[in-house]
Order: C-alpha cells, then structure tokens, then sequence
C-alpha cells in the first residue's frame, strides 16, 4: 500500500526554478538584495534542489519495487489463466481414467457372458418324459438315546437275542432251550457289567506354569525352590524349572507342575507355596493348558 501511495503521488520536482525564477524578477524590480540574504536564498535553492534529488530517488526506487512486487491486475490474470490450465490437465487426466474403467467394466462382462454360456452349454441333460424316475426309499429306523448305565445299554441288543430265539424255524416248543438261552443271557449280561464297571474313566489333569517371586535380589533361590518342591499332595506332580531375570538383579523362580484338577486346585497350590513367607514374595499363573 505504502509503495502504490509513492508512485501515485505528486511532487514538485521543479519548484526551486520558480523560486529563481521569482527571485530574479523582485531583484529587477526592487533592485539587487544584500550579499547575506543572496547567500541565505543560495543555500535555501541548493537544499531545495537536494530534496527534490532526493525524492526522485525515492519515487524511482518506489517504482521499481512496487512493479516487482505487486503483480496488480495483470499478476490475477496471469495466476487465473495457471489454474484454469492446471484444471483443464486434471480433466484430461480424469476423462482418460474414466475410459480405462469403462474398458475394464466391458471386459468384465464379456467375460461373465462368455463363462454363462458355458456353465449353461455343461448342464446335464433333463430327464426324458417318458423315463420314470423314484425316489430312494431310506428305511425308517427308531433312534434310541444313549443311556448312562452299561446294563441298559445292552439291553436293546439281549432283546434282539431273545426274539431270534424266540422264533422257532423247526416249530418245536421247547421250553428248556428257552431257559438255557435266558440263563446264558444274563449271564453274559452280568460279565459285561462287571467288566465296564472294572475300567476306570478318564482323569482330567491340567499343565501350569508357576512364576514364584522372591522378595530381593538376596533371596536364596536355590532354597526357594527346594521349599516349593517340598510340597507334595495327591495328584501333583512336579516338572522342570528355570530362573528368568526380573530387574535389578532379581529373578524369578519358574517351574512346572501337572494336577488333577478333581484333587488339586490353583488356590491351594499357591496357598501352599505362599506358606514360605521368608522367600516367597507372590505366585502368579503364566501359563494354564488343559491335557
């Protein structure tokens, strides 16, 4: 704004001439002034001519800069006619994209057409009318649910024993033959019962990994696990074990261990080992797998 304000100002680059100019026509009229007052105006044109000097200087420097500057409304012109070009390239670019997509989208379904006439040329031929086809019949079968005791398992085979001797193919009623075959019957029912109560069942045992902390780096770890392993209950069976630096030159003690879970459970296994109160900081679980 400063630099616009210079160059469109008007200054009187000439005005020391008129002062000559005025000077010399009141000295014809009023006759020559005194030396001092000649010198005084002498001085006072001199300075006048170094101010207007002076401030040509400055309105050309002015110029310069504000022309560098200020682009004005040339400066918009040109910066519009940029981006309209600019947005004319990102168009092309944009219709050039458009068409790579609408070729991909046609080669796209020329594919699909041409897999549809396959799939369509491979179908199996349809049943002549006059070929009768039926259905498989699947004999209906009565499903019987699973019991839990082994005699009644059993039992649905001992009836199918029962009624093939039953049916008598030479038409002979014998009854001891029945009795016999009852007697063998239960007998080997009572074998089988005897022999499924003799298995034992499945012992559901789990694998967990300890991690014992001690209370300072001058803990005895050696002692430690000496007191964690002296620990022995029903179905607990100690594993290896290592020890994992913490910090500060503290480690911790990491062991292994199988359970039973029907006879030994995680709270009582800690409970015992926090028993060491002098070595025993805290246990925690780092690790729980079911085998």
């Amino acid at each position: 704004m400063a630099a616009n304000y210079f160059v469109h100002e008007k200054i009187w680059f000439d005005k020391y001439k008129y002062d000559d100019a005025e000077r010399r026509y009141y000295e014809q009229m009023n006759g020559p002034v005194g030396g001092s007052s000649r010198q005084q105006e002498n001085g006072a044109s001199t300075i006048l001519r170094d101010i207007a000097r002076a401030r040509e200087n400055i309105q050309k420097s002015l110029a310069g800069s504000a022309s560098a500057a200020a682009p004005g409304p040339a400066g918009d012109h040109n910066e519009l006619l940029a981006r309209i070009s600019h947005l004319e390239v990102e168009n092309q670019n944009l219709r050039s994209v458009v068409a790579d997509l609408q070729m991909a989208i046609f080669k796209l379904e020329s594919r699909l057409n041409a897999l549809e006439k396959s799939s369509t040329s491979h179908q199996p031929s349809p049943v002549p009318p006059t070929q009768k086809v039926e259905p498989f019949s699947v004999p209906s079968k009565k499903v019987e649910l699973p019991s839990t005791s082994p005699a009644k398992k059993v039992e649905p085979a001992a009836a199918e024993e029962d009624d093939d001797d039953d049916i008598d193919l030479f038409g002979s009623d014998d009854e001891e033959e029945d009795q016999e075959a009852a007697k063998v019957r239960e007998e080997r029912l009572r074998q089988y019962a005897e022999k499924k109560a003799k298995k034992p069942g499945l012992i559901a045992k789990s694998s967990i990994l300890l991690d014992v902390k001690p209370w300072d780096d001058e803990t005895d770890m050696t002692k430690m696990e000496e007191c964690v392993r002296s620990i022995h209950m029903d179905g607990l069976v100690w594993g290896a074990s290592k020890l994992v630096p913490v910090g500060y030159g503290i480690k911790k003690l990491q062991i292994q261990c199988v359970v039973e879970d029907e006879k030994v459970g995680t709270d009582i296994l800690e409970e015992e080992i926090t028993k060491f109160e002098d070595y025993v900081q805290s246990v925690d679980i780092a690790a729980f797998n079911k085998i």
